[in-house]
């Protein structure tokens, strides 16, 4: 990941548990505290609390709370493409299961944490609700696919997949935290009821 404008010449990160903070560590505390708390929680102040360290880390690694938003949008961007180049690679399993896995991808730990905080900045930020639909319908379109594959009419597998990826979105929203295993399966359980003719 690129770093942000790095601001404070000559000064040095502040240490946590001895070792250096990086610009993924400030990213992964700043998504975390808007899928908790919302955007409106991200202070320099809350973040150098979370994280154990002084003021001097955050100006560190960037100038301002604005290029650290920045920062966190482009993260969230390149987890983004990551994640659409990873179900893209999905094409090649049989339908039922190229489901079963995108769902278990799209809600696991880390992509429940993105989801969450992505869709609560949306709210406030025209540019991310605009990267949030376009991720949207790229995802849309490869669980539509995986309908397709399955033998399903174009206008039914269109149904079938708004249902299943509202399910998707509903699942990350309504949980307090990621799913645990026998959640999962009952995910994938409803994803066969929609597979069914």
């Amino acid at each position: 990941m690129a770093r942000s404008s790095t601001a404070v010449t000559g000064a040095r990160p502040a240490a946590r548990n001895g070792q250096r903070l990086t610009v993924e560590d400030w990213i992964n505390a700043g998504l975390t505290l808007i899928a908790e708390e919302g955007l409106r929680a991200v202070k320099i102040d809350r973040l150098c609390g979370r994280l154990g360290v002084t003021k001097g880390s955050f100006y560190w690694h960037f100038t301002d709370i604005q290029g650290y938003l920045d920062a966190l949008s482009e993260a969230w961007g390149e987890e983004q493409r990551s994640s659409r180049a990873e179900l893209e690679a999905m094409r090649e399993l049989e339908p039922d299961e190229r489901l079963a896995r995108m769902m278990r991808h799209l809600t696991g730990p880390r992509q429940w944490t993105l989801e969450r905080a992505t869709r609560e900045w949306a709210r406030w930020d025209a540019d991310v609700a605009a990267q949030v639909r376009a991720s949207d319908r790229s995802t849309y379109r490869e669980v539509r696919r995986a309908f397709l594959d399955a033998g399903f009419a174009p206008k039914e597998a269109g149904l079938r997949a708004r249902a299943a990826f509202v399910l998707g979105v509903g699942f990350i929203h309504v949980a307090e935290r990621a799913p645990t295993e026998s959640e999962s399966r009952e995910h994938e359980h409803v994803l066969e009821i929609l597979m069914r003719d």
